[in-house]
């Protein structure tokens, strides 16, 4: 099989942690370069994977002819600067989530990318975990009938940390939202193939000092007329944390605890209703039937991601995350941020 020769740029933090493991275990990856600008770091990484070369500066990776493409997982503010240059140097590139800072940089890196024939996806990782594939499936098929409500909540542990990037407005482009919740809301567009039209937002700083938030409430409503709630959290603990994913529709229910999480984890309870039942006044619930999900493939989400994508790229075929669901996934964060601002519904457009 065709090896795809990747680069690492911002080799630390989630890429050292997760996605560079997952990168060891695809059939497509070979990895050349990694890079951090703490070169000490980058040395460290190198050698943990043997890599063949460490950079203290993204321009290094990008002038190798031999890379085919990298993985952008540096801090927000660097993602326009670093995936336009990489798409200009004819790199395929998988960025991190959430694109860029704001929307327009995220489009302007779009249209760098199409204008030199690079293919782009972005790390909206929760898509790739088998039981939400699963759940995608199962909604596609109707099973659950017309979707009626959704919710999902992601949370962690984020307290006053000195020097955190994503503690700063200016370099994350908002808190608990963008980091945390953004995960949910595309997870919800992704599995219900719905879009969100409109949105009203509460997010406060309640807990922690910082000056971005570290709790969200955001309310959508879909294109169907369905209404979809997103909770994010800095300042709930990860022992605590349930991290639930709801769909409610017409026919069914899908209930999901833990699946929301950086490994294949979790449960999954879905009930159908027979669709020759009437109304019952006595509301009994001893015709539902729990539908089982057993035998549903799992493994690691990292590795389907690095080598779907790198799949894309051998095959010429569509990513598995597109750059504009990505930016949709984005107008949404900043309508619910403009909405709690001036305590307003706002359209999605």
């Amino acid at each position: 099989m065709k090896k795809i020769k990747w680069g690492v740029i911002g080799c630390g933090g989630i890429a050292d942690r997760k996605t560079i493991p997952g990168m060891m275990l695809a059939n497509n990856v070979e990895l050349v370069s990694v890079m951090d600008a703490d070169i000490d770091i980058a040395e460290k990484v190198k050698e943990k994977y043997n890599a063949k070369y460490a950079f203290d500066n993204y321009e290094a990776i990008l002038a190798q002819d031999e890379i085919e493409a990298v993985y952008i997982a540096s801090p927000v503010f660097f993602h326009k600067e670093q995936a336009i240059a990489a798409a200009k140097a004819k790199k395929h590139i998988l960025l991190e989530k959430p694109v860029a800072l704001t929307t327009s940089d995220a489009e302007e890196i779009k249209r760098v990318c199409e204008e030199n024939g690079v293919k782009i996806s972005i790390g909206f990782l929760m898509r790739f975990h088998g039981y939400h594939q699963r759940i995608k499936e199962i909604i596609a098929e109707g099973k659950i009938g017309e979707i009626v409500s959704m919710r999902g909540q992601f949370t962690c542990w984020y307290p006053d940390i000195e020097g955190a990037w994503r503690q700063k407005k200016a370099l994350s482009g908002g808190g608990a939202l963008v980091d945390m919740g953004i995960h949910v809301i595309d997870l919800l567009h992704y599995l219900s193939g719905l879009k969100t039209t409109e949105v009203v937002a509460f997010n406060q700083t309640q807990t922690f000092g910082y000056e971005v938030d570290d709790s969200s409430a955001v309310i959508m409503k879909m294109e169907n007329g369905s209404t979809a709630f997103v909770d994010s959290n800095f300042n709930i603990p990860d022992a605590a944390s349930v991290a639930k994913l709801e769909i409610y529709g017409t026919k069914g229910s899908i209930v999901a605890s833990g699946t929301l999480a950086q490994a294949e984890v979790g449960t999954v309870n879905i009930l159908i209703s027979d669709d020759s039942l009437a109304y019952d006044a006595n509301q009994e619930r001893n015709e539902i039937v729990p539908l089982s999900l057993e035998g549903t493939p799992l493994g690691n989400m990292y590795t389907k991601e690095v080598e779907q994508f790198g799949n894309s790229i051998i095959n010429d075929t569509c990513p598995p995350v597109s750059i504009d669901s990505a930016i949709f996934d984005q107008k949404v964060v900043e309508a619910a941020y403009k909405s709690g601002e001036n305590k307003v519904f706002v359209p999605v457009k």
